[in-house]
């Protein structure tokens, strides 16, 4: 007889998010050990608790779920993880990394970009480029042969995260732009037929005006669900809404791919013991959505 399935989750944050909670039950998790304020040296112990409770074969029914607001903290704690495994003894459990949401938001922002656009052949911006959401999103549209070009308000910015991407998709095509300007921002979107906007909450990163300038523009998706939104004149429930001739998706019009991928996700992880999501791993479930 199948163990419990037993989600522990690791939160950076003092208090365990209750969303990923829920959500990981409504997956399908019997039980969820919720751990908040983790910090790195605090990692083996937890890890060795879950690795040493159960044989090797009713190790796929413990899984690891990373997440809290900080996405930098959750990826030093999924680096802990996995250095305290011992999978040369078949001592393991899968994990999943979603800090601050990053992971699965990227992957259904993308996503729903695939079900209209042709991602080997696009040309794509992202706005809020450096952000982790918006690394995520340039990166796997890169892995799947968009050029993109990585906006930020400071070009530097932009470079170092193009420098760290390439390092992961080595034939990646990616051009780093500054956007903090107006003029700066119509030269980043000129043939551009796709733009993601994946900012910090309540920043407009793409006036009307701008947006009206840029003629090349079918397919517009913006990730901020706060007013005022990234994308000025997108609507934070557009799903498929035809705007000044773009196809428009705002932060709930994603926000059902969004979870769909994110419960796939967490069932997906009792499956087997091995297994180790980031967003490359994620989007890899997304496609089947």
């Amino acid at each position: 007889m199948d163990k419990r399935k037993i989600l522990i989750q690791l939160d950076s944050d003092p208090q365990p998010s209750v969303f990923d909670r829920i959500v990981a039950i409504d997956a399908g998790a019997d039980e969820v050990l919720s751990y908040g304020g983790v910090r790195p040296e605090q990692v083996r112990d937890l890890v060795h608790g879950a690795i040493f409770t159960r044989g090797p074969k009713d190790l796929k029914s413990t899984a690891i779920f990373i997440g809290g607001s900080d996405v930098a903290a959750g990826e030093r704690l999924l680096e802990e993880v996995r250095g305290h495994m011992l999978p040369q003894f078949g001592l393991r459990v899968s994990v999943l990394l979603d800090a601050n949401g990053a992971n699965t938001t990227a992957a259904a922002a993308v996503r729903v970009a695939s079900r209209h656009l042709e991602l080997k052949t696009v040309s794509a911006l992202v706005l809020g480029g450096t952000g982790p959401v918006g690394q995520r999103v340039a990166r796997l549209l890169a892995r799947h042969g968009s050029e993109v070009r990585v906006g930020s308000r400071q070009r530097a910015r932009a470079e170092k995260v193009c420098d760290a991407i390439v390092a992961k998709v080595t034939d990646a095509r990616l051009e780093p732009v500054a956007t903090g300007t107006s003029p700066e921002l119509r030269s980043a979107l000129q043939g551009r037929r796709l733009v993601i906007a994946a900012g910090a909450a309540g920043a407009v990163l793409l006036p009307r005006s701008d947006r009206a300038a840029c003629s090349d523009l079918k397919f517009a998706i913006d990730l901020n669900a706060v007013p005022p939104l990234g994308i000025d004149g997108v609507e934070v429930t557009d799903k498929g809404t035809e705007r000044d001739g773009t196809i428009c998706y705002g932060a709930i019009g994603v926000g059902d791919t969004k979870m769909k991928i994110h419960k796939t996700a967490i069932a997906k992880l009792f499956e087997s013991n091995d297994q180790y999501m980031d967003a490359e791993e994620i989007y890899a479930l997304a496609s089947a959505i």
